[in-house]
């Protein structure tokens, strides 16, 4: 049997930006998602502590050292700039390997967005 746990998690960043316009995703700055053990094009849940949204997307690396969260497409209508967000990705695993994983869990600054 396999379950889902959590792989990684971004706690409390806040929203840099919403594009309507692009295509989808959300954009992630590099080193987030280098500290969070996540890679381009993966499934990302979102979830906004400002108005209690749930949403899922995926992943695109933004310009490292750059703080950059930004909602693209039609998951901009779910935030505002400023929103604190939190970033979780999952992984199915047999349950024994499930009790031994430990998740990468990244708290950045946030008043910039980057790692301390």
């Amino acid at each position: 049997m396999q379950i889902e746990v959590v792989k990684s998690k971004i706690h409390r960043v806040k929203c840099t930006g919403a594009d309507l316009n692009y295509i989808g995703s959300i954009t992630i700055d590099e080193d987030l998602m280098d500290a969070a053990n996540i890679i381009r094009g993966e499934k990302v849940q979102v979830v906004n502590n400002n108005n209690g949204e749930r949403l899922e997307t995926y992943a695109i690396p933004g310009p490292r050292a750059s703080g950059e969260i930004t909602l693209n497409g039609a998951a901009a209508r779910k935030v505002a700039t400023g929103d604190i967000l939190i970033l979780i990705t999952y992984a199915r695993m047999d349950i024994e390997e499930a009790k031994v994983f430990n998740p990468a869990l990244v708290f950045p600054n946030e008043a910039n967005n980057r790692l301390n």
